[in-house]
């Protein structure tokens, strides 16, 4: 056999070798940013529920706590805030801006509802209406799945940020433009935990 034609199948097999690599880790990366994707989509769906459960929450609040309007109108104003960032990191999931956004306004949002809460307390009629009950555990409910959702799509994020730097995958990631995705994080601690929902 030729030497030259032998050292030509070498290259040929060395190049579509390197093609099937680099195309797996091209995949392999679209397969990780698809799921952390689809894993914030759960969050939103959860976030959007709450959000739909909040003005329900305030009509019921409203009729028994009239003298508190500033705490139900800072629960709107925060929920809408939520909203609007929600849309924008649903938007662009992963993207520094939109999750730092998001963040920062379910902080506000869970704030305002454990004011709410706090100042419901100290009305008997509104702890014990059936309506305000039945919203509350809804609203626990959901609060635990954003919570698991939330560890989902960090964890997708983790994954995919990890496949992302790791030699040589950071190359196709850098030839691709594969960006960084960033966690869901709420940065105070008071904000970090789950609004107290519960009268009892």
């Amino acid at each position: 056999m030729n030497p030259w034609l032998a050292v030509l199948i070498g290259l040929v097999v060395i190049v579509f070798l390197g093609v099937i690599v680099v195309v797996g880790m091209y995949n392999r990366l679209v397969t990780l940013r698809n799921r952390y994707k689809n894993s914030f989509a759960q969050i939103d769906v959860q976030l959007k529920r709450r959000y739909d459960l909040i003005p329900n929450l305030v009509e019921v609040a409203k009729g028994y706590i009239k003298h508190e309007r500033e705490t139900l109108e800072a629960v709107i104003r925060a929920r809408n805030a939520a909203y609007s960032a929600g849309q924008a990191a649903a938007a662009s999931p992963g993207q520094r801006e939109a999750m730092a956004a998001l963040g920062g306004a379910e902080g506000q949002l869970v704030g305002a509802l454990g004011r709410l809460f706090a100042v419901a307390e100290a009305y008997p009629d509104l702890k014990a209406n059936q309506n305000m009950m039945a919203l509350q555990e809804e609203l626990a409910s959901t609060e635990n799945k954003i919570a698991f959702a939330r560890q989902a799509y960090n964890d997708s994020v983790m994954l995919y940020n990890t496949q992302r730097e790791v030699f040589p995958t950071v190359v196709i990631a850098s030839m691709f433009n594969f960006q960084e995705a960033h966690l869901l994080e709420i940065e105070q601690a008071e904000e970090r935990a789950a609004p107290k929902v519960s009268f009892g």
